[in-house]
This record gives structure tokens, sequence and C-alpha cells, in this order.
């Protein structure tokens, strides 16, 4: 039950909110209470949900089509916990940004916001394959208004290329997934076998590669990020994109485990040439949208190493990045958009000298940054450790690339710092720009705060995502 009321609390408020004629402080009012009601209701299923004894828990099971295998079967494994756990942080941020910069038409707006919040939340916890494609295609309709409505100039063309490259991958995924229900004579995750059908596995691989987005089905992801309003952009990076990885967690390996082992290789040298290419866009990129979007993609790469590394260290490096990233990539969003509202550009040649007169700014970039980058003692160097050390026995090279990876984001990240805080002014940076404001800092904030508890425990995450076991037996239990 608390599961189900996760998913649907977001979807009945957004009808609410799309039916009900209320004045617009009222309308995001409610959209904020929703989402912080969403993380409580979060915090309540974390402290119920016994990771001792892991596998599925907190599940709900209804009979949809008996006849056809097809049911309303929801719950958490100990990864996807953490995976929702994020979710619901982020969107309360996101709601909570949306509400600060006042967007036009809210009632619009805040109900898509919501509806797309428990669709990432139903897909995260669905265990029947026909509703999870559901909820993993219900995303992308609140995407496309958003972006295609609130986003910048050249929108129209960025929704355009988001459609072309996601319906592409929905299509297989649909494919792969009634083939694969067909075969096994039900579509529950739960009491479905097997296959080693390499085709329908690379209809889902496909279609996670494109969600993700991971090299070379990247082809969406600069125009979107740069022109979805930021914290949109910021739900797509963090949370949107890890709807990918639970897709390969709960999916591909579990459920063909002899193509995933198969092609495994082909993945992690796509991955790890991701790596590498989306951390040198990030070095490249003229502005400060373009340099967390290629990071972004740079940092989907290093998790799927971690995953297809099929070992326990790397599984839990995986998960423990995921969710670090998420709130990584939603701090650094947020303050993009905070920059950009001061000095109307995110272009690095426009921006610096922002440290000046600016404390506050200044430390939270840092923070942030310094984070970002995986300084040592952080959760996010946690997690790049325990990919490096579970992909070693893959390949020595593997690691090498995640050790030049982590190079790369303290280059690429360094720049950004020196870019916003020091330097000479640019022609974009005003004098009477503003410090950061109270309501600012009550958006990102709690990012960090929950950031540097991880970092000081990041084996509340890692070790409770996959219970220490071996990939074998980790691979056993997800069946």
């Amino acid at each position: 039950m608390l599961t189900t009321l996760l998913l649907v609390l977001p979807v009945v408020a957004a009808l609410v909110l799309a039916i009900v004629p209320l004045p617009r402080d009222a309308t995001a009012g409610l959209a904020l209470l929703t989402a912080l009601l969403e993380v409580g209701l979060w915090i309540v299923a974390a402290t119920r949900y016994d990771f001792d004894a892991g596998g599925l828990q907190l599940g709900t099971s209804r009979e949809w089509v008996e006849s056809l295998g097809i049911s309303y079967t929801v719950g958490f494994y100990g990864f996807s916990i953490w995976l929702v756990g994020a979710t619901v942080v982020v969107f309360a941020a996101a709601i909570g940004y949306a509400m600060w910069t006042g967007r036009e038409r809210p009632r619009a707006y805040y109900a898509l916001m919501l509806f797309l919040s428990g669709a990432v939340v139903a897909t995260f916890v669905a265990q029947d394959l026909l509703l999870f494609y559901i909820a993993f295609e219900a995303m992308l309709i609140p995407l496309y208004v958003l972006v295609g409505v609130w986003g910048g100039p050249r929108r129209l063309s960025a929704t355009l290329t988001l459609v072309i490259y996601t319906m592409a991958g929905s299509l297989l995924m649909l494919a792969s997934v009634v083939a694969f229900g067909v075969t096994q004579g039900t579509f529950s995750l739960v009491d479905s076998g097997t296959s080693d059908n390499v085709w329908i596995f690379l209809g889902f691989a496909i279609a996670f590669a494109v969600k993700a987005p991971l090299f070379p089905l990247h082809g969406w992801l600069p125009l979107a990020y740069r022109e979805a309003p930021v914290e949109v952009a910021a739900v797509l990076s963090a949370v949107v994109s890890k709807t990918a990885v639970y897709g390969f967690l709960r999916i591909c390996l579990p459920k063909f485990p002899e193509p995933s082992d198969d092609l495994a290789g082909l993945v992690l040298v796509l991955a790890a040439a991701g790596l590498v290419y989306a951390s040198l866009l990030a070095f490249r990129a003229p502005d400060l949208r373009g340099v967390v979007a290629y990071s972004s993609m740079a940092q989907m790469g290093l998790i799927t190493l971690g995953v297809f590394a099929f070992d326990d260290l790397g599984l839990s490096g995986a998960v423990l990045q995921s969710v670090a990233h998420a709130l990584v990539s939603a701090s650094m969003f947020l303050l993009v958009g905070m920059v950009e509202l001061r000095c109307g550009t995110g272009e690095l040649a426009s921006l610096g000298g922002m440290a000046r007169r600016r404390p506050v700014l200044a430390t939270v970039v840092l923070i942030a940054g310094m984070i970002a980058l995986a300084v040592p003692g952080s959760a996010t160097f946690a997690g790049e450790f325990l990919i490096l050390a579970g992909v070693y026995d893959q390949g020595w090279g593997y690691s090498a690339v995640v050790a030049l990876g982590i190079v790369l984001a303290a280059m690429y990240m360094l720049r950004v710092i020196s870019a916003i805080l020091h330097v000479k002014p640019g022609p974009a940076v005003r004098e009477e720009a503003p410090d950061l404001r109270g309501a600012e800092l009550g958006l990102v904030i709690p990012l960090i705060l929950v950031l540097l508890g991880l970092s000081l425990w990041p084996a509340l995450v890692s070790e409770s995502s996959v219970s220490g076991e071996a990939a074998d037996v980790v691979l056993e239990a997800l069946r």
C-alpha cells in the first residue's frame, strides 16, 4: 500500500491541479506540499525496508489480465529504494525552484511536473513488464510538453530531437516486452524465467541507452539540456536518466544473463568510450549547461561500467554513484539557473569574478563543485572507487579509463568553478547582482547536506543496495 501511495499521490495531485482553478500561490503551494509528502512517505518506506534480508519487499500485487499474465505488481529492492529516495528529493528541490522563479501557466506546469514524478517512481517500483513499459513511456509525455512549451528559443528543435530518439527506443522496447511476455507466458518480472534471446535483450538495452543517454545514442542530449527549463534539465539529468540504470539492473542482467555476458565486452567498450568522449566535450563546452550536461553523460558511462562489471563492488558502486550523481547534478543545475538569473547567460566567457561580494554563492558553488569532481572523502569518490575496483576483473584497461575519467572530471569542474567565481569579471556580471538569498539556499543546501551525509556514510547505500553479495547471487536474487 505504501509503495502504491508513493506513485499515486503525485498523479492525483496533478489531476487536482489540472482540474481545479486554484490561485497561482495555492497551485505552487500544493505542488510543493505534495513533493514534500513524497519525501516523508519515502522515509517511512526506507525505515520499513529490511536491508539485511534484501529481496523484494513492501510489495503489492493485483491481477489485471490473468489469461495474459499481466498484473499490477510493485515493490522495492535495496537499490530501487535508494533510487526512489533520490527521485523524491530532487523533485522537491525542482518544484521549489520553479515556485521561486514563478513559472507561467502554473496549473499546467506543476501538474506536468507532479505527473512526471509519479511516472518516474512507478518505473523504479514496477515488477511487471507491461507496467514498467507504461511508466517508462509515460515519463515522455510531460517531458515533451515541459521542454516544448517552457523551454528556450530552440525548444521546438530540442523537443523534436527528443521525440525522434525516444520513440525509436520506445518501439524497440515495446517489441521486446511483447516478445518476452509471450515466450515466458507472463509479464511478471517476479514469476518469469530467463531468456537467451539476444534480439529481445538488445531491444531493452538500446531503449535504456537512449534514455540514459549513453554513447553513441546521445544525440538528443545537447539541445534538450540547454533548452529545457533549468529545473527540468535537473530532473532529466538527475533521475530520469537513472531509470536506465534500473532497467539494466532489474531487466537486462537478471532476465538475460547469457546475452548480458556475451555482449558485456561491447557494452563496456562503448561505456568507456562515452566516459572519455563526454568528459572531453564537457571540458570544451562554452557554457555552464553544456558542462553539466556532458558531465552527466560521462557519469552514465561510468555507472554502466559498474553495472556490467558483473561484480559486487561494481554493482554497489554503480548504485552509490547513481544516487550521488542525482544529488550532485540537481545541485549543479539549480546553481547554474541561479547564476543565469543574475547574469542573463551561462556562457563561461561572459562570467567570472562572482566570488567578490558574494561569499555565500562562492561557498555553495565550491562545495558542490568539489563533490562533483570527486575529491577523496566524498560520496562520488567512493562510488567511482568501487566501480574502478569492480571493473578491474573485466580488464585493467577499463580501470585505467575510469581513473582517466576522474582526472578529466576534476579538470572540467575546476574550469567551471574558476569561470564562475574567479578570473576577471565578464561583461555579464553586474556589480549589483545579489548573493544567494534565503529561498535559494533552502533549495540547494538540503541537497548538499544529504551529499555530505552520504559522504560520511557511503556504505549506507553501497552495502545495502546489493547486500554485499557476489554478482551471481545478486542476479539470482533479482529473478
